[in-house]
């Protein structure tokens, strides 16, 4: 299945970086068909948000029951670099945990589409469309 994602949610996704900066940044991916309409911002529990990031438990749970009411779909996740690249860090490798979601990685103005695949992150082309 082709993954598309909307202008207005790459625009999103750097603008909470930007925000966020020098802290991590991180968020939902939402959508439904493969098309992600909808960034999330999700506050970042991680006790060192500087170099490293946790999603809201409250938040994901609260996601994944909105989901199973109709709502759009947990298509997967993002973060940024504050000092990386815009691609899987060792530590992101590292908790992989190859269930398909896809992943959105910020970093100097860029961002990289992955895909947590079952042998560890895939580079993820993606089309963008109109939203």
């Amino acid at each position: 299945m082709e993954t598309a994602v909307t202008s207005g949610v790459k625009a999103t996704l750097l603008a909470e970086a930007a925000a966020a900066h020098p802290l991590e940044a991180c968020g939902l991916l939402l959508g439904a068909a493969g098309v992600i309409t909808a960034a999330v911002p999700v506050r970042n529990v991680h006790p060192d948000p500087a170099r490293h990031f946790e999603l809201d438990p409250a938040a994901l749970i609260a996601a994944h029951r909105a989901e199973r009411a109709g709502g759009p779909q947990v298509l997967g996740y993002y973060h940024s670099h504050p000092t990386g690249l815009a691609e899987p860090s060792s530590t992101d490798r590292a908790c992989a945990s190859g269930d398909g979601r896809i992943w959105a990685f910020v970093a100097g103005g860029a961002i990289g589409w992955w895909r947590d695949a079952p042998g560890g992150f895939e580079a993820l082309p993606l089309r963008v469309v109109a939203g």
